[in-house]
């Protein structure tokens, strides 16, 4: 048996599951909700949000005494300040705990949904997750169905000639928060673009399942998440220099 908390704070959403046998008992998430306004900072503030999150999380397994063995956590790439908060939360509950801490390249996590939902792929497609970076910038990496990396997570500044190797030989399924902007560059005819694909920290499971009984453990003390890019900070604009 195994019960895993998993942590996924890579895009300016984030949200957290608990897992009992790959099987989800508890999920809940920042995602905005009809109700809310245009404006509404919602899925904005992680430091505040994900505090609450994971206490529910823990309220909900001590109250039914079911005993953790592992937090799995997304790993980046992803937003400088939303991965350090997900895995400062991670290690935390890891230390305070004594439990082991999973690791999961956040581009992986994406694919989950895709393959759940799009069965009916062809079998020599190929999975293009993209996050958003900046401009026409992505962080992007390309996997089989079977999840066999073809193209390492990297930055990727697109444009028409982008993946083009990849594109010549199989369909290539682009999805995640840095795709929309693509479709119009993109133009090849084995290119095709997957709306509404979610990035939640329910789909961590299978891939945190596996890990855990490879016992495939990152270190409490020292583990980093993939940044990719170092932060750069921004000067925000004094109103009266003009």
């Amino acid at each position: 048996m195994s019960v895993i908390l998993h942590i996924e704070t890579a895009t300016d959403l984030c949200s957290v599951a608990v897992s009992q046998d790959s099987a989800i008992i508890f999920q809940t998430d920042n995602l905005p909700k009809e109700e809310d306004s245009p404006k509404s900072e919602k899925g904005t503030n992680h430091a505040s949000a994900l505090g609450v999150m994971v206490d529910e999380a823990l309220s909900f397994t001590d109250n039914h005494a079911i005993p953790f063995d592992a937090v799995a956590v997304s790993a980046g790439p992803g937003s400088y300040t939303g991965l350090r908060i997900g895995v400062s939360m991670a290690k935390g509950v890891a230390y305070g705990r004594d439990l082991k801490l999973i690791a999961l390249p956040t581009l992986e996590i994406q694919c989950v949904p895709v393959l759940l939902v799009h069965d009916d792929l062809p079998e020599d497609a190929l999975l293009c997750p993209m996050l958003d970076a900046r401009r026409m910038e992505v962080y992007a990496a390309l996997y089989t169905r079977a999840l066999r990396t073809m193209m390492p997570t990297q930055p990727v500044v697109v444009d028409e000639h982008s993946f083009e190797a990849f594109l010549k030989e199989h369909p290539v399924y682009f999805f995640g928060n840095g795709a929309e902007k693509c479709k119009a560059v993109i133009q090849h005819p084995n290119a095709h673009f997957l709306d509404g694909v979610p990035l939640l920290a329910k789909y961590m499971s299978p891939l945190a399942e596996k890990k855990f009984f490879r016992e495939e453990f990152a270190d409490v003390a020292y583990f980093e998440p993939n940044y990719l890019k170092e932060f750069q900070a921004t000067v925000a604009k004094n109103p009266l220099s003009s």
